[in-house]
């Protein structure tokens, strides 16, 4: 048996403490001794009711842990500490994973930062560098960027030689984003971010949009770029429907791209992880990026996490203890 948080379609105040069976892992599988849990946007949208999980995935929610190793596949052994890109289950004792989304602990990590890893730097890469194409010497805006996905794009857009500017929604927020290297940042709030970038890049625009908004910011992420630019949405916050104007995609030869993570296939995570493995990895395990952890709460505040997630006071992420 296991403890595990329980939920119902609502608020945060559905997460609640449960037992149930411990999973077993299957073929290619292994079965991980949760220590901790990171918290991430799709879980509340699938506690709202508006995400659910695949048919033969966990219906607990979390999407990545980190932890020891208990059932050993693949590369892996008992005993191995890794993190893991679950495809569910994660806000519990023990979860399963495929072996082929775990990835070893960075050097010095605790479990917490470990955690902290897997939903935001398969989602930045899969993404911004692999479908959005970033590479050095380009530029680069990324909308949220105190979130856990945002401070992840800055470091990583970095780290590959971007200039990155950002937008966020203080200018508390905005002064971390400068913090993790960002080239500019924009209070959304009280500033027009389209003049800004234009600004920031002497009317050129970026070669990349990263966008959670969606449908609101749609048209203005059109006008943001250059010739040849690429608008990658990866979530839709504000909104999916929006009304476009394709004159500004044509003339300007503009790529509009976007994906989620969830419903892609093992082979397809197995790519990412790789990909990590080989050119990411090695800045976490030289400290030259690392996750920010804004706070951490115990399994059974599941509840509060998500208030503090959805109130949108945070910057980097939120992670579980188990």
């Amino acid at each position: 048996m296991m403890r595990y948080v329980s939920h119902t379609v609502g608020g945060p105040e559905t997460l609640a403490i449960a037992t149930t069976d411990a999973p077993v892992a299957g073929p290619g599988e292994v079965l991980i001794h949760v220590e901790a849990a990171g918290v991430n946007r799709p879980d509340i949208a699938q506690r709202r009711g508006a995400y659910p999980p695949p048919a033969d995935a966990s219906p607990i929610l979390g999407l990545e842990v980190a932890g020891t190793v208990v059932t050993a596949a693949g590369n892996w052994a008992v005993g191995d500490r890794v993190c893991a890109l679950t495809n569910g289950g994660g806000y519990a004792e023990y979860a399963v994973a495929p072996a082929t989304q775990c990835l070893a602990w960075p050097a010095g990590y605790s479990a917490v930062q470990a955690a902290a890893l897997p939903e935001t730097f398969f989602t930045v890469w899969a993404n911004l560098f692999m479908i959005g194409r970033l590479s050095a010497g380009e530029s680069v805006l990324i909308h949220g960027g105190s979130s856990g996905i945002g401070t992840t794009a800055i470091q990583l857009a970095k780290a590959f030689g971007a200039r990155v500017y950002v937008t966020a929604g203080s200018a508390e927020k905005c002064a971390a984003c400068v913090g993790l290297g960002a080239d500019g940042a924009i209070n959304y709030r009280d500033a027009d971010f389209v003049a800004r970038v234009h600004e920031f890049t002497n009317g050129a625009g970026v070669n990349v949009v990263l966008d959670m908004v969606g449908a609101p910011y749609f048209q203005q992420n059109l006008r943001c770029l250059t010739m040849d630019g690429r608008l990658v949405l990866i979530a839709f916050l504000n909104g999916a429907r929006a009304e476009i104007d394709l004159t500004t995609i044509m003339t300007r030869r503009l790529h509009v791209t976007g994906s989620t993570m969830r419903p892609r296939t093992a082979m397809q995570k197995a790519e990412i992880a790789a990909a990590l493995q080989s050119q990411v990895w090695p800045l976490l395990d030289s400290g030259r990026c690392a996750p920010v952890v804004h706070a951490t709460f115990p399994l059974d505040q599941a509840a509060a996490a998500h208030a503090m997630m959805e109130g949108s006071t945070h910057v980097g992420k939120i992670v579980l203890t188990v």
